[in-house]
């Protein structure tokens, strides 16, 4: 369903897991920082309003969205993180560079989740032009910012729900 159908900032929230004591990475790239920024300040609150502590949201910067997967599997490996959420947009424009960068950076974002085990989620846009990105980054459209920390949200309870059923303790 594209976004133009359903709103990114709208989602089903029962049951989610408790996030207080959770670890989230953001990473944020610089490139449309005009984007990215409405990005990051939309994931950023959702972890807050389900829970997330503050002290327990780290942030760091790329360059642009192609750098995106090497940044979130430096996050992913560190211990203390328990999932990260890669935030980025790659605009049409006049070549197929747009083609080439989502689909490495799509790729390059699962084989960190996978090679990790952790959530590791894909919060970057797509569009064709300007405008469609910032009607998805807190516009009409809402904003994939929020729908991606809520992804994350929804994994790490996704992973309780298997720890449990496997060991019969939390994680």
């Amino acid at each position: 369903m594209s976004s133009a159908d359903k709103n990114l900032s709208v989602f089903n929230t029962e049951g989610l897991p408790d996030i207080s004591s959770k670890k989230f990475g953001i990473l944020v790239a610089e490139w449309n920082s005009e984007v990215t920024e409405k990005l990051f300040e939309g994931a950023y609150q959702t972890l807050l309003t389900y829970g997330a502590d503050p002290e327990n949201i780290e942030r760091g910067n790329v360059p642009g969205s192609f750098e995106l997967t090497l940044g979130a599997q430096w996050f992913a490996e560190r211990r203390d993180i328990d999932a990260v959420i890669a935030l980025g947009v790659v605009i049409q424009g006049e070549t197929k560079h747009n083609d080439y960068i989502n689909h490495a950076v799509a790729q390059g974002v699962t084989n960190v989740s996978l090679k990790t085990g952790k959530p590791v989620i894909f919060g970057v846009l797509t569009p064709n032009t300007m405008e469609q990105a910032l009607d998805r980054a807190g516009g009409v459209h809402g904003n994939k910012g929020d729908e991606a920390a809520m992804t994350a949200i929804k994994m790490l309870g996704l992973w309780h729900q298997i720890a449990v059923a496997q060991t019969g303790s939390s994680f």
